[in-house]
């Protein structure tokens, strides 16, 4: 069953199985940035699945490549792009050598730990320009490409629980990601007349190699907090917040613009 089908059930309880067109990207061209791993990659094969054409940008040259071959392997048709997205020139030029754009999910980011006495220069100013700055230009090029071809698109960030928590050692990661926020709420109002709809993911606790990154104990504690204080008891994975992506990305939000989706099983984070 593919996301664009779905199973019904009759009173003899013979199922049929139903297409959802809402869903269906067929004929759509969709960008991804940090499309080599986690959520950016489960979100690539997500809209590759509902029939787009996706176009996969991150620095990790090797891991767009395994992203590509796994959408090749179901049916899917991706083209990579390996660039840094604090690289303007680059980002933009991939972008128009994706031609006119239906869908952007901004998704690229990184991680870094400090105390706020600690927090240097270098550490704010590399989180700043991957997390908010690179988000901004994949917004500028992909809204600027939706205008100049008359695409009615949209535009989905990355942004996180962790911008409504006070989460010791994470200054930097937070501030950058309720930036994204109220850069996802102003394009909103500027792109909605040229019929472009912005809106934001706000993710939990998500299972991906960024948060893998913590230390073992950390993370084993992260996750047992996330289960027993979700009401769904259990830690989110990639593909969860990939679905949501699609649901912003498809007609099946047309009506919905400059909103924050917190896919988040109850609990923004889990500390």
């Amino acid at each position: 069953m593919t996301v664009r089908q779905i199973k019904s059930y009759g009173p003899d309880m013979t199922s049929t199985t139903t297409t959802l067109p809402a869903y269906d990207l067929t004929g759509r061209t969709a960008f991804v940035t940090g499309a080599a791993s986690g959520i950016g990659r489960a979100t690539a094969i997500l809209l590759a699945r509902a029939g787009a054409a996706v176009h996969c940008a991150d620095r990790d040259e090797k891991g767009l490549q395994e992203t590509a071959a796994l959408i090749a392997r179901q049916g899917g048709t991706a083209h990579t792009h390996p660039l840094d997205v604090t690289d303007r020139p680059a980002l933009a030029a991939a972008v128009r050598a994706a031609g006119p754009l239906h869908v952007m999910a901004a998704i690229a980011g990184i991680m870094h730990t400090s105390s706020v006495l600690d927090t240097r220069d270098e550490d704010l100013d590399r989180v700043l320009a991957v997390n908010f700055k690179g988000v901004l230009y994949a917004c500028q090029e992909a809204a600027r490409s939706m205008i100049a071809s008359g695409v009615p698109g949209s535009i989905v960030t990355m942004a996180s629980g962790a911008m409504d928590t006070a989460s010791p050692g994470l200054l930097c990661y937070s501030v950058t990601k309720a930036a994204v926020v109220q850069l996802t709420k102003t394009l909103a109002t500027e792109a909605g007349p040229h019929g472009i709809r912005v809106n934001a993911v706000a993710p939990g606790w998500i299972r991906t190699p960024m948060t893998d990154r913590h230390e073992p104990a950390a993370q084993l504690q992260a996750e047992a907090a996330m289960v027993r204080h979700s009401p769904l008891g259990r830690v989110g994975e990639a593909e969860d917040i990939a679905h949501a992506v699609l649901h912003l990305a498809s007609d099946a939000s047309a009506f919905t613009t400059g909103q924050i989706l917190r896919p988040n099983g109850g609990v923004a984070m889990p500390w």
